[in-house]
């Protein structure tokens, strides 16, 4: 069982901005940049492992492509009848979350062996989960350097105390949504935050404000057709189902690292691997098995299934269901708003290697 703990040497509130005095401190103590805790597997089985193939991924995102287009093709003959609903529902899925696996599969190189093939997907699925392709290259990169380091992962989902209203708003893209589409239009006007300045190089910033500007320009053209044609059909195609089709990404987002430690050097204290029913395997592009994606981020999608049960016996248990991780998730999350400092430490078996410590900051 996963132990429940608080840590009564760490003060709240704590400051998550990549500017403020927690990022410097994780520089200054080596939380930052630093080697990271991994599994022993045998060499020639890693090389198996990470081997890349394009028949996977061009498999999987030709089912994807074509369910889009053929439940968006329903959707809008039956439109406005309510028996467009169902297709709209499916599409919204496959558009407002599937994307969000696809960007970040294709982010890191890993899903296509023909480097084209990989970087035409992740555009497209950047547009469509509304995260500009560069900033949010850089910010991933970020976040496996310094996986839920306080002060230097620009990706943490739920701070401490978290904002469960901000999280269910989510569901429903009624917050991230228009957060991306504010941003877009910053980046538009050559905008950069301090943030975002401290994680993503000079030279690429230029790549930022370009990209945005094409997403600008199509999104004016779906507002354009919804007003010439006097119908909001085509922004239920292009856009909507960000907000719609957002929920599935965001159930299984939760249950990466929320309610887990910060400020750790093993991705077993901080990640969760949870087992998942075939269709949201195939939404979520076997994300589930986050433990395994953190410790060996270069093996594909595909492949770990097989890379989780070569470190099963060095792992926490893994979570039976959604319901299984969300039976923890919820009460601890409940419990932060009381008490920041609460959180769950995993339990390893009696076969793994000992946790790695972390550094602490001198008192």
């Amino acid at each position: 069982m996963n132990e429940h703990v608080s840590n009564p040497s760490v003060h709240f509130p704590r400051d998550y901005s990549l500017t403020g005095p927690l990022n410097q401190q994780a520089v200054e103590i080596g939380l930052a940049n630093a080697e990271w805790y991994k599994t022993e597997i045998p060499r020639a089985r890693m090389k198996e492992l990470m081997k890349r193939s394009d028949g996977p991924a061009t498999r999987d995102t030709l089912l994807w492509f074509g369910l889009m287009i053929l439940t968006a093709a329903i959707g809008s003959y039956l439109w406005p009848s309510l028996w467009c609903a169902p297709f709209f529902a499916v599409y919204g899925v496959l558009y407002g979350s599937a994307s969000d696996s696809r960007w970040h599969e294709c982010g890191h190189g890993t899903a296509f062996k023909t480097p084209w093939k990989n970087d035409a997907v992740y555009q497209i699925a950047c547009f469509m989960i509304a995260r500009n392709p560069v900033v949010w290259r850089w910010s991933h990169s970020r976040h496996h350097t310094d996986t839920i380091i306080v002060g230097r992962d620009p990706e943490i989902a739920a701070m401490r105390p978290p904002d469960i209203f901000r999280l269910a708003l989510n569901l429903f893209g009624l917050i991230d949504f228009p957060v991306a589409l504010m941003a877009m239009l910053r980046y538009s006007a050559g905008l950069l935050n301090k943030d975002e300045k401290d994680y993503i190089p000079e030279s690429e910033q230029s790549k930022v404000f370009k990209v945005a500007r094409i997403w600008t320009v199509i999104y004016a053209f779906a507002v354009a057709a919804c007003f010439y044609w006097g119908t909001v059909l085509p922004l239920m195609i292009i856009g909507l189902p960000r907000l719609y089709g957002a929920w599935h990404h965001i159930v299984c987002g939760v249950t990466q690292h929320v309610g887990l430690a910060e400020d750790v050097l093993d991705h077993r204290l901080n990640c969760r691997t949870v087992y998942m029913n075939p269709f949201s395997r195939f939404i979520y592009w076997n994300m589930n098995y986050h433990v395994e994606h953190h410790m060996f981020p270069m093996v594909p999608y595909h492949a770990l299934p097989e890379l989780h049960k070569e470190m099963l016996a060095d792992c926490p248990k893994p979570y039976s269901s959604f319901a299984d991780a969300y039976s923890e998730i919820l009460p601890t999350m409940i419990k932060q708003l009381r008490d920041p400092t609460y959180f769950v430490h995993r339990e390893l078996p009696p076969t793994a290697h000992p946790f790695k410590p972390a550094p602490v900051p001198a008192h």
